[in-house]
């Protein structure tokens, strides 16, 4: 028998492998449902924005209830991704022109540039906290 120290394995293994983690877990399956491929995409559009899991979302049609333990997923804001996209463009645009200047002459940027490049990541990285409706901040990273 292996003990933890000498098993490389242990540390990588999940915790509750080899045991249920729950008294009544989901072990069953219901054969695959055959659907259209536009059946298929309204109902993984209407799941996705319920914010649940397709299984989730069809347990919840099915029985009124997702249960206790279903995945929950924020809706997509479209809207949101969009602008979300152009602030990362801006982003990538400035870091295009520092590499441009420092080819062209050979310095690093200044600190003025570099302080605005992290202060639009950690806004960017709110921002998509935010969109996947999880708190938080860039802080000092």
């Amino acid at each position: 028998m292996t003990s933890e120290v000498t098993n490389p394995r242990t540390k990588s293994m999940a915790p509750w492998r080899g045991r249920t983690r729950v008294k009544d877990a989901r072990t069953k399956l219901i054969p695959p449902i055959r659907c259209t491929e536009g059946e298929r995409v309204a109902i993984k559009a209407a799941a996705d924005h319920a914010g649940l899991s397709v299984g989730a979302f069809v347990r919840a049609l099915a029985l009124g209830d997702a249960g206790p333990r279903a995945v929950r997923r924020p809706p997509i804001e479209r809207k949101e991704l969009a602008r979300l996209l152009g602030h990362l463009g801006k982003v990538g645009s400035n870091l295009n022109q520092l590499a441009h200047a420092f080819n062209r002459d050979r310095r690093i940027p200044g600190l003025t540039e570099l302080t605005a490049m992290r202060q639009q990541v950690g806004e960017l990285r709110d921002a998509l906290m935010k969109a996947l409706g999880r708190a938080g901040h860039s802080g000092d990273h």
